[in-house]
């Protein structure tokens, strides 16, 4: 049975902010890891297959290489041909034929006889060695019948040398690559190696980007007064593709109690929904009070700074629950926020790895910092030189983000930050 929307509008405005239920930014991270996901499992042609992570073990199919080739151009012999062979006494052998990369040798190797090879050529049967061509020569040799090549040789070499055996850098059925290995170009050429054409993939997570307000309109159109262009939209967008993630773009929504909730309805197959503004608990912020009717409110306010208004909820589906992050309408807030609660999550929805070799950027602060009290604040900063500058404009200055290189965490229990203090600064991309 739905609530009575004015009733719930009405309570909002009386509240105001103590609508919020603040919690610590531990809570909120705890709160956020036992949310529930299960990634899917697709498969995909290699051609789509960058920056994808393998869903189960990949075993070689074949052996690689799948013949034994010559690592190197010069002549296969029979190893034991060469054993005396120098630079005073070369051994002369008498040459078959020339087999190039992609040829098939048609003569075996007897005793003093070679074959030229090219590098990546298959080694004629009954050869055993390979001869660089630097440690040889050809000559004419001319016979009552014939005139045949013979190839002196200067070297004496060991069984195997400079040949590529069957199977020596991948035997059959060996592990390839682990489940949860993302696939760089290095990791695609190995597939291509053993001639896969498909490979199993965790599904990139569903994400609706949803940008709430009446004065947001969208860039390119008139900018009437009282109005902004839209900026959450494609940011937020831009940074879920980072996460591993497919972000699904919604055309902007009003204040509006019917509106907004339809339009999260509307997002029946996606996994999580972004919003950004209407959770501020003011008059013309709705979101709350929407999920309040159609979800479960997990987290309505975190003690840090920007980002307190911040809301995460769960939505019953048919076949499954969908995540909303409600996020802050200002973007350095929208924007500090995704980095820090919601990216993580993210990227563990998409089964991507923690970079943990991630350099660290520890930096001397450039001035005096005191945070408010109560509350973690996340400060941007730009770096100059071996230092972190403190971009100290509040969290509807959109230029702080064009000058920020990262940013910095103040935990809510540090007073003030002295000049020289050593901070660790976290580049938004891998934060």
């Amino acid at each position: 049975m739905e609530k009575p929307v004015n009733m719930i509008l009405e309570l909002v405005v009386t509240m105001g902010t103590e609508f919020l239920n603040i919690m610590d930014p531990e809570d909120v991270e705890k709160i956020i890891s036992d949310l529930p996901f299960r990634a899917k499992i697709e498969k995909i042609s290699l051609e789509k297959a960058h920056k994808r992570v393998v869903a189960e073990d990949v075993y070689a199919t074949i052996n690689l290489p799948p013949f034994s080739r010559a690592s190197m151009d010069g002549y296969a012999v029979k190893s034991e041909n060469t054993f005396k062979a120098s630079e005073d006494k070369p051994i002369s052998l008498k040459l078959l034929e020339a087999v190039g990369a992609g040829d098939v040798p048609v003569k075996r190797i007897e005793n003093g006889t070679c074959t030229e090879v090219s590098t990546g050529a298959p080694i004629p049967e009954g050869a055993d060695g390979v001869v660089m061509v630097e440690s040889t020569e050809k000559t004419d040799v001319t016979t009552d019948e014939d005139v045949t090549n013979e190839i002196l040789i200067y070297e004496s070499i060991a069984m195997g040398q400079n040949i590529a055996s069957e199977g020596s850098d991948v035997k059959k059925g060996e592990l390839l690559l682990k489940k949860g290995t993302s696939l760089t170009p290095d990791k695609i050429g190995v597939l291509s190696a053993i001639g896969q054409v498909e490979v199993p993939v965790y599904a990139k997570p569903k994400v609706a980007v949803i940008s709430t307000g009446n004065e947001v309109v969208v860039p390119g159109q008139d900018l009437d007064y009282g109005k902004i262009y839209d900026i959450n939209s494609r940011t937020i967008s831009d940074a879920v593709k980072t996460c591993g993630c497919m972000p699904i773009h919604s055309e902007i929504v009003k204040d509006d109690y019917n509106t907004l909730k339809n339009k999260i309805n509307e997002f029946e197959d996606v996994d999580i929904i972004i919003t950004s503004g209407g959770t501020s608990a003011g008059a013309g912020d709705v979101l709350r009070t929407v999920m309040d009717e159609i979800g479960e409110v997990l987290v309505h306010g975190i003690a840090v700074k920007p980002g307190k208004p911040t809301l995460i909820c769960l939505i019953p589906g048919k076949t499954k629950k969908k995540i909303l992050f409600g996020l802050p309408g200002y973007p350095v807030a929208a924007l500090m926020v995704f980095y820090i609660f919601v990216a993580p999550f993210l990227r563990k929805a998409a089964c991507l790895k923690v970079d943990s070799n991630v350099p660290k950027f520890n930096l001397k602060l450039s001035r005096r910092y005191r945070p408010a009290r109560g509350r973690s604040h996340n400060v941007l900063v730009k770096i100059e030189g071996d230092t972190a500058v403190p971009i100290l404009k509040d969290s509807g200055a959109i230029a702080s983000l064009a000058q920020a290189d990262g940013f910095i965490k103040v935990p809510k229990n540090i007073e003030i930050l002295e000049k020289g203090s050593m901070v660790e600064v976290l580049p938004f991309e891998t934060s």
